[in-house]
């Protein structure tokens, strides 16, 4: 696995560099780094999209999937053979690129919650199994209904407030590094930020 990471990284070395540029530049070459992935299977751009989003999905489990480094590490690249074997499936005019990333992992993150929760109640024993059992399936399908309408909610979201939705929750980035990172004033990140904040709130008090 660590050779092959490696053979990647290498090869995708030259299309990273088009990250750097600001945030319109490099939504658009991530989305044709998912699409050549998707139509061609292109290795170095799934190499660029790993270098950009490996350590924010490491963060993001570590911070909000309460795991260790290893898990993080492991539900990383769960994460991303993800992207690599759903390419195809990915509309660049339905979201972005984040957007996507991480709807993929919320899906995991909530699988592997519900593993550890099975694996604690078996290894309370049977006592603690009976009372504090495993999800019931009324409440496995009512988080898998709260996960579909956020997912909606943010796909429903203006595109640059999504991106900073991401950038602010998901990736845990202060206003300030937003601002410096796709070239907005801080006030209009701000402002940004608050109104994607209260239709994600409107949208999810509708859902069901």
């Amino acid at each position: 696995m660590a050779e092959r990471l490696a053979g990647l990284l290498r090869a995708g070395r030259g299309l990273r560099s088009e990250l750097a540029g600001d945030g319109a530049a490099c939504l658009t070459a991530l989305a044709s780094y998912v699409v050549a992935v998707g139509q061609h299977r292109d290795r170095a751009a799934f190499a660029a999209l790993f270098v950009h989003f490996a350590p924010r999905l490491k963060t993001y489990f570590f911070r909000y999937a309460t795991v260790d480094d290893t898990t993080a590490e492991e539900l990383m690249q769960e994460t991303m053979l993800l992207v690599w074997r759903k390419a195809a499936l990915f509309d660049p005019d339905r979201a972005a690129v984040s957007t996507w990333v991480f709807s993929i992992a919320r899906n995991l993150r909530v699988d592997a919650w519900r593993l550890q929760q099975r694996r604690d109640a078996v290894e309370d024993g049977a006592d603690q199994l009976a009372t504090d059992p495993a999800p019931g399936s009324d409440e496995i399908v009512a988080s898998a209904l709260r996960e579909v309408a956020l997912h909606r909610a943010i796909q429903g979201l203006p595109r640059e407030q999504g991106h900073l939705l991401l950038l602010s929750y998901f990736e845990d980035r202060s206003h300030a590094e937003i601002a410096s990172r796709v070239g907005l004033p801080l006030g209009t990140v701000k402002s940004r930020l608050r109104a994607a904040l209260s239709r994600l709130r409107a949208a999810m008090d509708k859902a069901p």
